[in-house]
């Protein structure tokens, strides 16, 4: 009968592993512990305080359009976006889908750059940043339509959405 002894060296991978897999849980636990909810807890997140607006679609029409249409060159921005001294989202409570959606003009605009909609979504939700700020405001991802670098620092996020209370 043979008998196999593990050696000391034998154990410490797995106890490497296991202090690895604590280690990177625990920055998650403490967010968790702080509450994402607390303005406090956002302003240190995101840097900066948001500012949240609503707005009828027909009043920035001609903003949200055109942020559409350079949805492209702001993914980019997007994705290189680390500090930022102003959000603002703007809440087209109007296009918001419990009211029918966007008005034709801007799901036009929205379907010609879907492609590009869909990945500006996908960058904001990767941007620990931006995800904060617009979660805060209980703003998913999805109802984001376009967003707009007017000034250094500042960027507008423009939802079809209307705030939860």
């Amino acid at each position: 009968m043979t008998s196999t002894t593990t050696s000391p060296d034998a154990r410490w991978p797995h106890a490497i592993a296991a202090a690895a897999f604590l280690a990177a849980s625990l920055p998650q636990a403490a967010l968790n512990a702080q509450g994402r909810e607390s303005p406090e807890t956002v302003d240190r997140i995101v840097g900066s305080q948001v500012n949240e607006e609503q707005a009828k679609t027909t009043a920035e029409i001609g903003k949200v359009s055109s942020a559409i249409d350079r949805t492209r060159e702001n993914i980019g921005t997007v994705r290189k976006t680390s500090k930022l001294d102003k959000v603002d989202i703007v809440f087209l409570t109007d296009a918001a889908r419990s009211e029918g959606g966007p008005p034709p003009v801007i799901e036009n605009k929205v379907r010609q750059h879907k492609d590009d909609v869909a990945e500006l979504r996908k960058e904001i939700e990767a941007n620990a940043l931006l995800f904060n700020a617009i979660d805060s405001r209980r703003l998913a991802a999805q109802d984001v339509l376009a967003v707009a670098f007017d000034d250094p620092g500042k960027i507008v996020i423009y939802a079809a959405a209307k705030p939860s209370d």
